[in-house]
């Protein structure tokens, strides 16, 4: 059982003392308020597209660039590209199944992802499907292992999926025909979300959601080494939950890794031997810059950490469990959303709040995304924006 992140912490502020969902006391969690800040300066929509959102389904669906261009999808079926400096659509397709009795729509899930060639989308349907990256037709459509929510990834000719049900599999980019599988263990519960595969060397390093990190070669499937970062504890089901969902982060010999209820890793990418660790829990993916990982933790503060050693430079504590999304680097920023729709910029080098915009008040879920002077961000209700700073 999948438990999104949403329904996660409204079972905290909704349950009543003595009647928690997991037969015990629970502690009434408090949602930070937007915290105010006077802007140092200004932030400009460039630009604004939209695709077919929904606001009451919890997804991760956010934008991806390939030369130039944007490309993003909505629950439904629609996938568009959109020309990155106007905002003007390049191609829209839906792919739902309509007939004149019946609508079936795609439940897009997976992110998407995009290649010299193609451009993918994977489903709660268990189908992927794979776009001519230039005019959106379809070029296949194949049916996987299990539910997608994380982002395909391609690399030397296949495409790795990681699928709810804890498969990781390779297929033949531009044919979807089956090349291998592997099968992780699933506990009965988990956060709602998978980690998307990193491909360095040949392989696919990956979270599951029983507190490891693994990396599997590309070719033939075949395990090089595991580690866990997090480990099980605790009396609840809850407490319990060690879920690797963030996106590794592979630089030169060392791997970048965090679990819910786990800590901040640096693994020899060789062998998967921990260089360092730092207790800290979290379900989303790195920012990076060149000395520090930044990361949101499981209470939505946001932590500046060093890549040397694991040592703590500065923590922003003004967000508590305001729903965030993955942090990204712009400029000098640490820029992340939250879902009330509100866009933030701390300063990397202090952690200080310099700015925040509400984008919209369907509320923000996906990675923002930055493309050279660009913010590209995806709002529930499926509006595309780009800002600038000035």
């Amino acid at each position: 059982m999948k438990l999104s992140k949403y329904l996660f912490v409204g079972v905290f502020v909704f349950s009543l003392a003595g009647c928690s969902l997991f037969g015990k006391e629970d502690e009434i969690v408090q949602i930070a308020p937007s915290p105010k800040v006077d802007n140092q300066f200004s932030i400009q929509q460039v630009w604004k597209n939209s695709t077919a959102g929904n606001t009451h389904i919890y997804s991760l669906l956010g934008p991806i660039n390939y030369d130039n261009a944007i490309y993003v999808a909505s629950r439904s079926g629609q996938v568009k590209a959109i020309d990155l400096s106007s905002g003007n659509t390049i191609w829209d397709v839906n792919l739902s199944k309509s007939t004149l009795f019946s609508s079936k729509t795609a439940l897009f899930s997976g992110g998407v992802s995009a290649d010299d060639k193609y451009v993918y989308v994977g489903s709660e349907r268990a189908i992927v499907y794979a776009l001519d990256r230039l005019n959106g037709k379809v070029v296949w459509e194949k049916a996987v292992k299990g539910e997608v929510l994380a982002r395909p990834v391609s690399s030397d000719n296949k495409l790795i999926i990681h699928t709810a049900n804890g498969v990781l599999q390779g297929i033949n980019r531009d044919t979807g025909d089956y090349l291998w599988d592997v099968s992780f263990e699933v506990p009965t519960l988990s956060i709602r979300g998978n980690s998307t595969p990193t491909i360095a060397h040949g392989a696919a390093i990956v979270g599951d959601d029983n507190g490891r990190v693994n990396a599997y070669y590309i070719n033939d499937g075949q395990l090089i080494w595991q580690q866990r970062i997090s480990q099980p504890s605790g009396s609840t089901e809850i407490a319990k939950l060690n879920d690797v969902d963030s996106t590794p982060v592979v630089e030169g010999n060392l791997v970048y890794s965090v679990g819910y209820n786990g800590s901040v890793v640096a693994l020899d990418l060789s062998n998967g031997q921990t260089v360092w660790r730092k207790v800290l829990g979290s379900i989303h993916s790195f920012a990076v810059d060149t000395d520090r990982l930044f990361v949101i933790d499981q209470d939505d503060n946001v932590r500046a950490i060093a890549k040397s050693g694991g040592g703590e430079l500065w923590t922003q504590s003004n967000f508590t469990h305001r729903l965030l999304t993955d942090p990204v680097i712009y400029q000098n920023y640490v820029v992340f959303g939250d879902f009330e729709g509100y866009l933030y910029w701390l300063n990397a080098e202090s952690g200080e709040l310099v700015a925040k915009t509400q984008v919209s008040s369907s509320g923000l879920i996906s990675k923002p995304l930055v493309v050279s002077n660009k913010l590209i961000v995806q709002a529930k209700n499926g509006d595309i924006y780009a800002f600038t700073k000035n």
